[in-house]
């Protein structure tokens, strides 16, 4: 159960409410991120818990004038930081907070550390980037699905058709093949987030495997944390099976 932050909680805003779980699925672009949030939401719903997705921009503050500025590619990394804190800030208050407090599983794809990892690659402070994201709360749980930026661009290019300008780091590379700018890119960004598994005790899985056979993976892993659940733990094995005949 989420109890504590990083640093100062948002105003009015006490952890020792909370009810629910925080599990967050972190990792690079085409790492596998949004097949294991959709597979571990149908998991954990088939067997009683309610749960909600969380991810980046998708603040109602703020979520559509990010994405509106960043089609540009005119952001600056000091704004375009303070913008993704913003959308962060807004989506902890009015929806992780809530949900936590109702008793649901939020289930984050992405959370504070792919955006510390951007800031720094693009220059920040790691002081500075850790002193933003104080408010943030421990996540219960923490997945990073590890793979080589090789296969993350290849498996960009199979889902979008294309190298996205943003998660190829253009905006500070600004010259050179778009394919070597993402290569360069996100071996950066891969650095940090070795930087900071240790720190913030990411839970890493070969993102690489099968789909199903890293959600059963997750599954066994959450077990142990969600055994006081609405249904045996041995019931999130039989409903991840389930999952499995559903795809």
């Amino acid at each position: 159960m989420t109890t504590k932050h990083y640093g100062k909680c948002l105003p009015r805003q006490a952890a020792g409410s909370l009810k629910g779980r925080l599990i967050v699925i972190e990792g690079a672009d085409g790492a596998g991120r949004s097949t294991q949030v959709r597979l571990l939401r149908d998991s954990l719903e088939r067997v009683g818990y309610p749960t909600i997705e969380v991810g980046l921009k998708r603040s109602a503050l703020v979520g559509e004038e990010l994405e509106s500025a960043m089609q540009g590619n005119v952001l600056g990394p000091t704004t375009m930081s303070l913008f993704y804190a913003t959308d962060f800030a807004d989506q902890l208050e009015n929806t992780i907070y809530p949900a936590l407090r109702a008793g649901f599983v939020v289930v984050a794809d992405r959370y504070i550390y792919t955006l510390m990892a951007r800031d720094v690659v693009r220059g920040a402070r790691r002081e500075w980037v850790q002193d933003v994201y104080q408010i943030a709360l421990v996540p219960d749980m923490i997945f990073y699905l590890d793979v080589p930026p090789r296969v993350s661009l290849e498996r960009s290019l199979q889902k979008q058709g294309e190298l996205d300008y943003w998660e190829s780091g253009m905006d500070i590379q600004r010259s050179g093949d778009r394919f070597e700018c993402f290569m360069g890119y996100q071996s950066k960004i891969k650095r940090e987030f070795h930087l900071m598994k240790s720190r913030y005790g990411f839970r890493v899985i070969n993102g690489t495997g099968e789909p199903m056979d890293i959600h059963f993976q997750i599954m066994e892993h959450l077990q142990p944390e969600l055994k006081a659940a609405p249904q045996r733990p041995t019931a999130m094995r039989r409903a991840a099976k389930s999952s499995k005949r559903a795809i």
